[in-house]
């Protein structure tokens, strides 16, 4: 793991509860935390105590020990579009080009800042539970390859992944008619 001076930590969200017993109400925290080395490497903790401080502090530890690595293409922008959901909570992250910002809002944002995103386009549909909405942007970077990953998948080099997916986005924007074949319209 790494030092803990290189890690990024953002706290995404607090939450109070109240418990009511005979003197009154007892509150406690909870806590969301996001945390990543700005490199490719992300995860985020919930933490619960009566104080925010401990409860940071739990949910700091907790997003160091999950954290994931997510492969990034030139480190700043994602490989290919992919679509996450947990629960209610559904999240679409595309790849930009370079200088176009992290176009995400609160705990999308705070997650693609951790992992070291610079240019990123995303919508969070559905539920705007913090909890949803960070577990619905991991599953979506878990389900992120890299060309290099998916050429061993497949016993191909890498050029030649790359070569047919610039071949594949030009025939769907290109409609071209064969000859011999007939347009359908």
């Amino acid at each position: 793991m790494a030092e803990n001076s290189e890690i990024y930590e953002k706290l995404v969200y607090v939450g109070r509860c109240a418990k009511v017993v005979k003197g009154g109400r007892r509150f406690s925290f909870a806590v969301i935390v996001v945390a990543g080395d700005q490199k490719g490497r992300v995860g985020f903790g919930l933490g619960k105590a009566s104080e925010v401080m401990d409860a940071r502090t739990k949910a700091s530890h907790e997003a160091k020990r999950t954290m994931i690595k997510v492969p990034l293409r030139e480190g700043r922008t994602l490989h290919h579009d992919v679509k996450g959901h947990f629960s209610s909570g559904k999240v679409v992250m595309r790849a930009a080009p370079a200088g176009t910002g992290i176009i995400a809002g609160g705990a999308v944002r705070a997650m693609c800042e951790a992992l070291g995103i610079k240019d990123v386009v995303c919508k969070s549909i559905g539920s705007s539970n913090p909890h949803n909405i960070l577990k619905a942007t991991l599953d979506a970077l878990l389900m992120t390859r890299s060309p290099r990953h998916i050429a061993e998948k497949r016993d191909l080099k890498v050029g030649e992944i790359i070569s047919r997916r610039e071949r594949g986005s030009k025939i769907q924007t290109t409609h071209e008619v064969k000859e011999g074949e007939e347009a359908i319209a």
